[in-house]
């Protein structure tokens, strides 16, 4: 015969039922929706950079806009469906007036993200990495020589993104934690290797759901 739970125990264990029904936490599907996510919001800083070297001033940057003399400005936002290996995702791809905008990292007939360019991604906000790691990442991401201050426009906006979610503070106690992982083929010196970024989602007192942290492995394994 079990041991008998102290009403504590019971109190508790009632809790995390509750707070399971009302997070209706589906495992693999809560981890899509942030790789997604994840994915939309890197696509979109790194357009705005891309525009803001176009125009060759900053969103309200008007002194320097005043400076460079052109008459072409912003001019709102089209949306467009990327193919990602988790699903679909929306990006808001911003318009210049003129039309001179001609996006690298997302040309205009391109309609998917290959996966080696995921896994770079989600490197960059999993682990501590310097400027200059996520400059190196950022130049195979586009894969061509781009400019030293397009690098820096780009890393301006996705460094204090990623350094704000990695160093957040994090609740004392979580009434349920689920542990998952994701898979990726990547080139790796000149092979296709498989990696796994783990993943950490948990549910406070209050039944909010949220991803503590990611972590990228060689492959899944218990040990790791």
């Amino acid at each position: 015969m079990g041991r008998k739970r102290t009403p504590e125990e019971e109190a508790r264990r009632e809790l995390i039922r509750e707070l399971l029904s009302k997070a209706n936490v589906t495992g693999m599907e809560d981890i899509q929706t942030l790789f997604k996510d994840t994915i939309a919001e890197f696509m979109e800083d790194s357009l705005d950079a891309e525009l803001e070297e176009t125009l060759g001033y900053g969103k309200y940057d008007h002194t320097a806009r005043s400076e460079s003399g052109t008459t072409n400005s912003r001019n709102g936002h089209s949306r467009k469906t990327l193919k990602t290996s988790a699903g679909k995702i929306d990006i808001n791809i911003p318009r210049d007036r003129n039309g001179e905008f001609e996006p690298r990292i997302l040309p205009k007939n391109q309609t998917s993200v290959s996966t080696e360019i995921e896994s770079k991604i989600i490197s960059m906000y999993a682990k501590g990495m310097t400027t200059s790691d996520i400059q190196a990442h950022i130049k195979d991401i586009y894969g061509m020589n781009i400019s030293d201050t397009t690098v820096s426009r780009i890393t301006d906006k996705i460094l204090p993104e990623a350094r704000e979610w990695q160093q957040r503070p994090l609740e004392s106690v979580y009434a349920v934690v689920f542990m998952d992982a994701i898979h990726y083929h990547v080139r790796s010196e000149g092979q296709i290797v498989k990696k796994a970024v783990y993943i950490a989602i948990g549910i406070n007192l209050e039944g909010k759901k949220s991803v503590l942290g990611m972590w990228v492995g060689e492959n899944e394994s218990a040990k790791f």
